[in-house]
């Protein structure tokens, strides 16, 4: 199923449920997602973000230098919960009596995934396709109907059955998505008492499974999990205070640290001290991860496994996590370390003349896209000059700041270009010194072979005429003797 068919039923059922039901969800922590205006994938971004991630520093590699999407960005643009306990619990090799008992659902006696179709059919969805003619509006309020009519609208068994069912669909569909249409119920021992689920940090969860969605194959074509939070413009938070999102000072000491994020088996770390210059510091990390400390035996939940306790065996990194890890500091005054080890690293990867390209082309179409909605403001205005106007005099602002924002980044792209191109050839000139630096060491090599061959014969001489030699000849074969010796030293000094 389409991501953007995923989120409009899963929108659907949200806005179908009594009040009370919304209440609930609310008070889990996932109210604000439905909230979020809805938005097209788009296909263009996710493989360009994707070549630029870097799975070992889980982080994506710009020519500015690492850009890591935190807890911070989680919490203040999708609403979660990153604070709690962390999304950890037993994983077992099929969940077929905890479905029946929870979602009243038939599924497999050895499967832990259940058909998509009759999970929306227990929530009253059972033709969710788009009609002909019919636009997105019309799409989600037909949804809306047809699933309230087959929602309990009082409190009692039945509405905890469609609370757990749309749980499973809301987590296994849109947040925590995967590719395939199957849907996973890895979550469900976590959603049995419905009391505890908003407990739980799934902001955090959220984003290691985004980190694991962007590591896969670059072969992949799209990137499971909840495409919204990466088609956003990310910025530094630095000035910006808690209004409106009153969920940010229970959300706080968890900011700027580095600390390991749990989703069951997804054990993955955060490196935020790899964009310290995003916290308003100076970039002081010039030694990048190479690997993964932290060995899972896997990330897919497709195939059978024995049961297993996350909690015991991730302990040291859910320790970590209750500590909230480790703060991200920094004492350095100035960058250029950083950006010298950066370009030796990634030189061949990132391409600064093509940033900026690109960057115009965006601007370019800013620009267009902006004069579009002008001339039609101008034609709609005419014609009712209330509603539409403010609608897409919105609109046209929205596209103003899309354009400053590009300038900006263009700007500080071409500030950096130059820098960038100086730190590659300090990085070609090293690469040289090297190579002459090998070149002389094989020279000595074989000076120093030539020369131990040299003594090896001397010496033979030596020890023959020491013993066919008169003993007047001594004096002389003692003092040869010692200039040979001196010599070997100084080959062992080569």
């Amino acid at each position: 199923m389409r991501a953007r068919v995923s989120w409009t039923v899963v929108l659907a059922v949200f806005l179908a449920f009594p009040p009370f039901q919304r209440e609930r969800i609310e008070e889990m922590g996932f109210g604000e997602i439905f909230r979020i205006n809805r938005m097209r994938a788009d296909s263009a971004l996710t493989p360009a973000l994707r070549s630029r991630w870097d799975a070992e520093a889980t982080a994506f590699v710009f020519p500015w230098g690492h850009m890591i999407p935190s807890l911070d960005d989680v919490s203040r643009i999708m609403g979660l919960r990153i604070y709690g306990r962390p999304v950890s619990g037993y994983t077992y090799p099929y969940y077929h009596d905890l479905t029946q008992r929870l979602l009243e659902l038939l599924v497999e006696r050895r499967s832990s995934l259940v058909p998509r179709v009759p999970l929306q059919e227990s929530l009253g969805l059972f033709d969710v396709g788009k009609g002909a003619g019919e636009s997105e509006d019309e799409h989600l309020d037909r949804l809306v109907r047809v699933s309230r009519r087959e929602l309990a609208s009082e409190p009692g068994a039945q509405a905890n059955l469609d609370l757990h069912c749309f749980l499973v669909l809301f987590l296994g569909r849109l947040l925590f998505a995967t590719r395939g249409d199957a849907v996973h119920y890895r979550f469900l021992p976590l959603l049995e008492d419905l009391s505890e689920v908003g407990g739980y940090a799934w902001g955090a969860a959220f984003l290691a499974h985004q980190f694991n969605s962007l590591g896969t194959s670059e072969r992949q074509t799209s990137t499971s999990g909840f495409f919204p939070f990466l088609q956003v413009v990310w910025q530094p938070y630095l000035e910006e205070g808690d209004e409106g999102q009153p969920w940010l000072v229970q959300a706080g000491p968890y900011f700027s640290r580095s600390v390991w994020l749990h989703t069951l088996n997804l054990v993955l770390p955060i490196h935020l001290y790899l964009s310290q210059r995003s916290l308003g510091l100076r970039q002081s990390a010039v030694e990048f991860p190479v690997r993964d400390r932290f060995r899972r035996p896997g990330r897919s939940f497709l195939g059978l496994h024995d049961t297993t306790d996350w909690r015991e065996r991730a302990k040291e990194q859910i320790d970590n996590w209750e500590r909230r890890g480790k703060a991200v500091k920094s004492d350095a005054t100035t960058d250029d370390a950083y950006f010298q080890a950066y370009a030796l690293k990634y030189g061949g990867k990132v391409d600064v003349v093509g940033a900026v390209a690109s960057l115009l082309a965006l601007l370019y179409s800013a620009v267009q896209d902006r004069e579009v909605v002008q001339r039609q403001t101008a034609k709609l205005v005419r014609r009712s000059p209330s509603l539409l106007e403010a609608r897409l005099a919105g609109a046209v602002l929205t596209a103003e700041e899309a354009q400053r924002h590009l300038e900006e980044r263009e700007r500080d792209l071409r500030l950096t270009t130059e820098h960038a191109m100086d730190l590659q050839g300090q990085r070609h000139q090293l690469q040289g010194e090297i190579q002459t630096t090998r070149s002389e060491r094989d020279k000595l090599c074989i000076r120093a072979e030539a020369a131990e061959q040299r003594v090896a014969e001397a010496m033979a001489e030596l020890e023959t005429l020491g013993v066919q030699g008169p003993p007047a000849d001594q004096t002389e074969i003692a003092r040869l003797r010692t200039e040979v010796m001196a010599q070997q030293i100084r080959i062992d000094e080569l």
